[in-house]
């Protein structure tokens, strides 16, 4: 039994979900998104609630179930709230700005790095060294996310570069004479 899998996903006030055989869609105030679940799963809909069963005791539908469950219930949360990283610039002259529809980014090389802003993900700075992007599709918001992120990761000796708000950047110890 999966113990995530069985839980069922509770649809708040302002979403409607609707289950139309294996495809999903969710809409709320923040958008609209849609899920083809696996054919080994079987999603229900009633009272308010969302039920996924496996249909039969294969390897694969207890390997999708609580998957499809968690991604239902993603779903269901980006619609209605939405879902939100941040990161952080730390380094002299390192800054980020929105302009138009680009977040362009000066990192220390060069040239500034300009980077589209993808549909459905909005990117605030509200400050030249911090980055908020947010969106309803989590999965979307992770990849942009890392893919910032992924321009200058964090070295350990000064810690200098764009990482996460709750990351935590080990350092080591520099030379010695």
């Amino acid at each position: 039994m999966s113990r995530i899998g069985k839980l069922p996903v509770t649809v708040p006030q302002g979403v409607e979900l609707k289950v139309d055989g294996q495809e999903v869609t969710a809409k709320g105030k923040r958008g609209q998104l849609q899920l083809l679940v696996n054919s080994e799963i079987a999603v229900a809909q009633n009272d308010g609630q969302v039920s996924v069963e496996p249909r039969s005791n294969s390897r694969q539908a207890r390997i999708m179930w609580a998957t499809t469950r968690t991604l239902i219930n993603n779903m269901v949360v980006g619609v209605s709230d939405g879902f939100t990283k941040k990161l952080e610039i730390n380094g002299v002259g390192y800054r980020a700005q929105v302009q138009g529809k680009d977040l362009v980014l000066q990192l220390g090389f060069s040239h500034e790095v300009r980077y589209p802003i993808p549909d459905g993900i909005e990117i605030k700075c509200e400050r030249p060294t911090a980055i908020e992007v947010s969106g309803h599709d989590k999965q979307k918001v992770g990849q942009v996310a890392s893919e910032i992120r992924s321009w200058r990761p964090p070295e350990p000796f000064k810690g200098k570069g764009v990482k996460y708000e709750d990351e935590t950047i080990l350092r080591k110890e520099g030379k010695k004479k």
